[in-house]
């Protein structure tokens, strides 16, 4: 099977243009140079006969190209395509940036998926023209790449944060791929490196670049009015949490976002590619903005659109956390919401002042908390299915079967199962049906009912426009 193929005359044009809106969306390879580029790089534009177009960049460097120096293909955007699909292809993407090909091995990632490997395989290559080993690897190789270009990490804990197995599978594959090796990468780079025989604490930023417009003033204040005593602290202008290890920092940059991670050691780092992978879910990096509102606009929530360019749905860091949030949160204020969950978090919360896992919230004790039994007991059922596999709310299960498996749970109805939804398992058109402030701001703008339909397949972006109205 072969991948479908990419309009030429379009790709074509938009490399002339250095169109940003297909950065991320495809790689442009050239035969006379080996090198493989984003649509936006600055570089001349190559004649059209020693050009090829490929949809990922694992597809290209399968092919024998190696990324682009200048234009630094590792710092894309995501492909929005990918991160709003669904089906098996795109849950198997996310699950890839989330690090499970390099837990468990392109076999687990398979069996997560409840799929057989060879299947899975068969898939990725008739999308992607190639299989999800070489897509891991890729995803490895360009964390590796950035982590040397832009941090002074030392080699041998860039190749662990990257997710390789050792070092000199690092060294290997890097040479074999790029025709560089690490240390040659770093020389270029003039990077001051830590010695690696210093203990202690381990910082370093990262780039995570982003689609403009985006609206910064929008998605850091929705998180800090929802940030949990304990767990989080968040103004306009930054957010910060507690992750594995170590805290990170995500600040707003001009056209990126600086990711500031600082870990106790740096075996922490291994983490790194999870971390990423999550913040770009939780801010919402890799949305398409003009096609978003290109399809409002024409709408009843036209002036929203024009007052609030580039507004994105903020996600989850940690999709248990989140529909653990969204039952805390039923019925009772944000900053009601935010106090029990603060309680929570003190009272039952690992190490490191995370959030707790699924399984240690299953076996705490709840009680004294201000939540109901009712409450309480929701909460129960809702760990348990997610501890037994049951219910995987980071990317693993097809959407309509977890908010399927949400409404089984006793004490989650519509409006929850759909509010996870739309942040958790990042579902474009996610309606949270019978939100009373939702209710309240269409009937003060005049917006019937009925038009919640005209808003497809962008409702979780409608939602958040109508939260933001006030």
């Amino acid at each position: 099977m072969t991948p479908p193929v990419l309009d030429f005359d379009s790709c074509y044009r938009a490399v002339s243009a250095r169109d940003s809106r297909f950065d991320g969306r495809f790689y442009t390879a050239v035969k006379t140079t080996g090198i493989y580029c984003r649509p936006i790089c600055p570089a001349r534009t190559p004649s059209s006969r020693n050009v090829r177009f490929y949809r990922h960049a694992a597809a290209a460097e399968a092919a024998g190209f190696r990324p682009c120096k200048r234009c630094r293909p590792e710092l894309s955007p995501g492909d929005p395509g990918w991160d709003l699909r669904g089906d098996l292809v795109g849950r198997a993407l996310r699950l890839i940036d989330d690090g499970a090909a390099d837990d468990t091995g392109v076999a687990g990632l398979a069996r997560r998926l409840h799929v057989t490997e060879r299947h899975l395989h068969r898939l990725f290559v008739a999308e992607l023209g190639v299989g999800p080993h070489a897509v891991a690897r890729t995803k490895r190789l360009l964390l590796a790449k950035q982590l040397l270009t832009e941090t002074s990490l030392p080699i041998t804990d860039v190749a662990f944060a990257a997710g390789f197995g050792s070092v000199r599978q690092f060294n290997a594959t890097m040479r074999e791929t790029y025709g560089f090796t690490p240390s040659e990468l770093r020389a270029t780079a003039g990077k001051y490196v830590r010695d690696p025989g210093v203990a202690g604490p381990v910082s370093l930023r990262l780039r995570l670049h982003r689609r403009d417009p985006y609206d910064v003033e929008g998605v850091f204040s929705f998180l800090a009015a929802r940030a949990v005593p304990g767990l989080e602290t968040a103004d306009g202008t930054s957010y910060r949490r507690a992750v594995p290890g170590g805290t990170i920092t995500l600040t707003p940059q001009d056209g990126h976002i600086a990711l500031d991670v600082a870990v106790a050691d740096t075996v922490d780092t291994r983490q790194l590619n999870r971390v990423v992978a999550r913040c770009r879910r939780l801010l919402d990096l890799d949305a398409e903005p003009d096609a978003i509102a290109q399809a409002l606009r024409p709408t009843s929530l036209g002036p929203l659109v024009e007052a609030r360019p580039g507004l994105r749905v903020p996600g989850a860091f940690d999709g248990f956390e989140l529909a653990v949030r969204a039952v805390v949160g039923q019925q009772i204020s944000v900053a009601g919401a935010r106090t029990l969950l603060g309680r929570i978090v003190a009272r039952a919360a690992v190490p490191g002042g995370l959030f707790p896992p699924a399984d240690a919230l299953l076996d705490a004790d709840l009680t004294g908390l201000g939540l109901t039994n009712r409450r309480v007991e929701t909460l129960k059922e809702l760990s348990a299915r997610v501890a037994d596999g049951h219910l995987d709310l980071d990317g693993g299960q097809d959407p309509s079967e977890a908010v399927a498996e949400l409404l089984s749970v006793r004490g989650i109805g519509p409006w929850t199962a759909s509010y996870i939804a739309l942040r958790a398992l990042r579902d474009p058109d996610a309606w949270p049906a019978g939100d009373l402030v939702l209710v309240k701001r269409m009937a003060a703008l005049g917006i019937p009912q009925d038009h919640v339909e005209r808003w497809r397949p962008w409702r979780a972006y409608a939602a958040l426009h109508l939260w933001s109205s006030s």
